[in-house]
């Protein structure tokens, strides 16, 4: 049996969605009402605290993916953010994963995230899974602060472990800075994003979600660290064009140079914006590819067709 947290997450749920009749499956939530299909599944309620007894859940589990998180958000009221994710991402999953041991679980998967290894990359040099993390923001400290002690647990008690890092994750539902994107384009808002030669990773839910299941019963998966992307990097000018043609529309997209735009940004205090706009982010996935024998299965224009598909409903409603 498989255990899932963080099902009523954008990766858990599709997850959940993916495995749901093909194995027996019990997912773990914080507000089991929000799933909003709890009668499908085996569900018990947590919470992803240093305190939690998760022992009930983790009767007869064989598998433990490990969705659940504070996640990175851009304006966080958190006091000590980086304390607040650590007491989440690093005790709370710790707790998880050594009870999970010693109720005999043989492997745990882990949902980490490619701010692990940084948050920009030189074009042409992208991040491998062998290099050394180096983490900025407290979200990636405390993911990186994760993985060690899993990895640390692992060796102690002979749970495997397998961490998987993805970047930037899109499909139907997304939200965010994605989802404003596409309301952008679906309006034809003029854009100064015109000449943008970077280069950014990202990676399909689908694409994701079939890792994820490759990764939980497969056997050279164990103890091992995974990135994740769809395989073809893109430069902003290039992602808004083609989720342009995915959504049926004409980008209007201004040719600015980007010098002025981050001058521009400098003085507003938006460096960060700026960074994921401009920036580079490439990851290279030739060890999972190896290792595995996996291949991204949706190709970029598939899954943004699909996500476009999603969101165009969604205006119709």
């Amino acid at each position: 049996m498989i255990l899932v947290t963080g099902a009523t997450g954008f990766v858990g749920r599709a997850l959940c969605e993916r495995l749901n009749g093909h194995d027996a499956l019990r997912i773990a939530v914080r507000n089991p009402v929000a799933l909003g299909w709890t009668e499908q599944f085996d569900v018990v309620q947590t919470a992803l605290d240093p305190a939690q007894d998760w022992r009930p859940a983790l009767k007869g589990i064989a598998t433990v993916v490990h969705c659940a998180a504070r996640v990175h958000v851009m304006n966080d009221d958190a006091a000590d953010p980086l304390r607040e994710f650590r007491r989440i991402n690093v005790d709370g999953t710790l707790q998880l994963a050594r009870q999970a041991a010693e109720a005999g679980v043989k492997r745990f998967v882990f949902i980490s995230s490619i701010k692990v290894n940084g948050e920009s990359t030189v074009a042409g040099q992208p991040f491998t899974a062998a290099q050394v993390p180096a983490p900025i923001d407290p979200y990636g400290v405390s993911k990186w602060e994760a993985e060690q002690q899993l990895h640390q647990l692992s060796a102690e008690t002979g749970m495997e472990v397998v961490i998987i890092r993805p970047v930037l994750v899109y499909g139907p539902g997304v939200k965010a800075n994605f989802l404003n994107m596409m309301k952008w384009l679906y309006k034809g808002v003029p854009l100064p994003l015109g000449a943008i030669h970077n280069k950014r990773s990202i990676v399909a839910l689908d694409n994701l979600v079939d890792l994820i299941v490759t990764c939980i019963d497969h056997p050279r998966a164990a103890n091992q660290t995974f990135l994740v992307s769809d395989g073809e990097d893109l430069s902003t000018t290039e992602l808004l064009q083609r989720m342009s043609q995915a959504l049926g529309k004409r980008p209007r997209l201004l040719p600015v140079p980007v010098w002025m735009m981050e001058t521009a940004a400098k003085a507003l205090g938006k460096q960060s914006i700026a960074q994921r706009l401009f920036g580079s982010l490439q990851v290279d996935i030739s060890h999972t590819r190896e290792c595995l024998g996996w291949t991204p299965p949706v190709s970029v224009d598939a899954a943004l067709r699909k996500t476009a598909q999603h969101f165009l409903k969604q205006q119709k409603q």
